[in-house]
């Protein structure tokens, strides 16, 4: 079986917006728990670029969103083009979980942002 689904349709996809923070990363758990209901095998991916701030409150979701896709067989991709992503996986050592993906087509296909210009924007 190929390591993508068929059709884009099969996959889910969350984005949300503003902050991501103590205050609203309960949100953004429940929309990535809403996500992942269903379903045998499941590919997800959650576009970042609309955040404006994020902090470390967001990894626990994030990880159980791993963890689950990763158990059914799918996966989990995290499209970030800003800073502070990237910021926050690298200070936790989750680059090599979450790597950068410019935009949605290329986290479908699994073509991550070069590595050299991740360097240079965080």
């Amino acid at each position: 079986m190929s390591p993508h689904p068929e059709l884009f349709d099969d996959c889910r996809l969350v984005r949300p917006r503003g902050e991501l923070d103590l205050t609203t990363t309960p949100a953004f758990a429940h929309d990535l728990e809403k996500a992942r209901r269903g379903g045998d095998r499941l590919f997800l991916i959650v576009d970042l670029r609309g955040v404006t701030f994020m902090d470390g409150s967001v990894l626990d979701p994030l990880c159980a969103a791993w963890h689950d896709c990763r158990g059914r067989g799918g996966w989990i991709r995290v499209v970030h083009t800003g800073r502070g992503p990237g910021l926050v996986f690298r200070a936790v050592g989750l680059l090599t979980r979450f790597p950068r993906y410019a935009d949605v087509g290329d986290a479908w296909l699994d073509v991550p942002a070069d590595c050299t210009a991740m360097a240079r924007d965080t």
